[in-house]
């Protein structure tokens, strides 16, 4: 299974499918999408202690977040973890999408691991680089051949899901890896090293959680339980820390201490920092968006800079009227 964190279609896909995806019969169940990632965990952690009503709300595990924008854009989903720069990628191909949550920012959980003997970014020159050629993958390699003024064609890409970067790694079919939690840590647990994380692009790699427009509107219930528990859980997260461990290591693979240390890579956004980044008169997430924007129009990865104006959409944060 692609358990690849970054993903995301071409424009031209995206707009038919979000046609097809206004055409959907409404369902009563508000569906949400969900990857493999440290961020989103605390939402299987509201799941596993009961939070949730099962019968109104469902967290669906994906391969993808090539998946997540699919089934979004055919209404499969109604709400699914994205990054910052997969949702305006979104925006810009005609998805009528909202951020209800900001999860986090990668403050080094997204890692380029290497073989020993590769000790600095310029040594990647000429070396195989395995790399999710979208959105997150590209953007955080972009700015790492920056950093190094090495240009893309003084690196070999091989296109490489999450869910193979320990096999690939082990095949000795890469070099390099662009990679993240928890998969970082199982690459260093078979010898690759960490040779620059996220810690060096503030603010590049933000996750959120985005709901179809539609689907704001005629289940605002759901949306209003599904934040209520993902902000209990993180009270439980900060409470009992060893039991929540416990409960998030079988489905992230690892063990509870390597969810403690990736959980460390993370800033994790809580209540009162979502309503900055969500709320105001200029919200927080338009100034960051703002800014990837910039990087992506730069780096090629997007063709025109999309609407920025309503990203955001605070009305289901607890508390709020």
């Amino acid at each position: 299974m692609d358990k690849g964190r970054r993903g995301f279609l071409v424009a031209s896909a995206l707009a038919p499918l979000a046609l097809a995806g206004a055409c959907s019969v409404p369902v009563p169940l508000t569906r949400v999408g969900c990857i493999l990632w440290i961020g989103y965990e605390p939402l299987f952690l509201a799941r596993d202690l009961g939070r949730y009503d099962a019968g109104t709300l469902r967290l669906v595990e994906m391969p993808s977040n090539t998946a997540n924008l699919m089934a979004l854009a055919t209404g499969e989903l109604e709400a699914a973890t994205l990054t910052l720069d997969e949702f305006l990628y979104a925006r810009e191909g005609g998805l009528d999408l909202r951020a209800i949550l900001v999860f986090d920012d990668s403050a080094g959980a997204d890692v380029i691991m290497s073989r020993p003997g590769i000790e600095r970014l310029e040594d990647i020159r000429g070396k195989r680089i395995g790399v999710e050629e979208t959105a997150v993958g590209a953007l955080m390699l972009a700015k790492s051949l920056e950093k190094a003024q090495l240009t893309p064609d003084e690196v070999v890409r091989v296109r490489v899901t999450g869910d193979r970067h320990v096999q690939a790694y082990v095949a000795g079919e890469v070099d390099v890896l662009v990679s993240w939690e928890p998969f970082a840590t199982q690459l260093q647990a078979k010898g690759a090293r960490r040779l620059v994380d996220s810690r060096q692009f503030s603010g590049l790699i933000v996750d959120v959680l985005v709901a179809r427009a539609d689907a704001l509107e005629r289940t605002p219930d759901a949306f209003r339980q599904l934040l209520a528990g993902y902000f209990q859980a993180l009270d439980y997260l900060h409470a009992s820390p060893d039991d929540a461990f416990r409960r998030m290591a079988p489905r992230m693979g690892v063990s509870p201490g390597e969810v403690r240390v990736a959980q460390q890579g993370i800033r994790v956004m809580d209540l009162a920092a979502n309503r900055d980044w969500l709320g105001g008169a200029r919200p927080g997430l338009e100034s960051a968006a703002g800014n990837v924007v910039r990087i992506m129009v730069s780096s090629s990865l997007l063709k025109q800079v999309p609407a920025l104006d309503g990203l955001a959409d605070p009305r289901f944060l607890p508390g709020s009227t």
